[in-house]
């Protein structure tokens, strides 16, 4: 029998990480990079992918807004160029306005769905028609599936579509050998909860509302990627994995 640990490995592969200037995002490409994939790492800041790339075994960094409609195509046409494939997408870029719903503008809606939403669907669907198999991964959140006692309408609304539009694809492309899924965390500590975590009366309701009693802490995000990004997975699609500590149980 073979090692069954042998599944989670990435050796040779080649994975895409959006949003790897800091937080999650470098947290997936030093993971990835561990398994043994070779990476392309994007982001807006280039000085720190620039810095994390020069941590890694074999990463090149592309700073880049994904906002742009190039960036898909650019992103894609250096995995290939360089590696020659690309068999791993993490969709991890993200931004978020918060504001209470009646104060929401319109064109601030529609920034965050820009880079929540529609810039995910750009590169997965240029990944999906070069990979021969593959894994992508869309990172949404755990108010991707429930409310948020918080003004984050731009937000919940962009995870909640990047959810079912990671169903929609993982059917759509199935048959294709490319699996898409979701990757769902709960309250981590990272740029966009800096001031959250900050804050002794956040983190006691954080503790209060989380069935655990805590928070998570970034290490526990590195089976479920892998898992999503491995062969481990290899009869999973359209997925949501949620790792909130059962938030989202309730």
């Amino acid at each position: 029998m073979a090692d069954p640990l042998d599944a989670f490995r990435l050796d040779e592969r080649v994975a895409i990480v959006t949003g790897a200037s800091s937080g999650l995002g470098a947290r997936f490409a030093r993971v990835l990079d561990a398994a043994g994939a070779r990476l392309v790492l994007t982001a807006r800041r280039a000085d720190r992918l620039e810095a994390l790339a020069g941590e890694l075994t074999e990463a090149i960094p592309l700073p880049c807004d994904l906002g742009d409609e190039a960036a898909a195509d650019s992103l894609v046409a250096a995995a290939i160029r360089r590696f020659g494939r690309l068999d791993v997408l993490v969709n991890n870029a993200g931004a978020t306005i918060e504001k209470p719903s009646m104060e929401l503008g319109v064109a601030e809606l529609r920034e965050v769905l820009e880079i929540n939403l529609v810039a995910p669907f750009a590169l997965a669907r240029r990944a999906a028609a070069l990979m021969k198999s593959g894994s992508i991964i869309n990172v949404t959140s755990q108010y991707g599936s429930v409310g948020v006692n918080g003004p984050m309408a731009a937000y919940a609304a962009s995870k909640g579509g990047l959810e079912n539009l990671t169903r929609q694809l993982a059917v759509e492309w199935a048959r294709t050998g490319v699996r898409v899924n979701a990757l769902a965390p709960g309250y981590f500590p990272s740029e966009m909860t800096d001031d959250l975590f900050a804050d002794d009366r956040s983190r006691a309701w954080l503790r209060r509302m989380t069935p655990m009693g805590r928070t998570g802490e970034l290490h526990e995000l590195d089976g479920a990627l892998l898992f999503l990004a491995s062969d481990a997975s290899s009869y999973v699609t359209g997925a949501v994995l949620a790792v909130d500590g059962g938030w989202t149980a309730q």
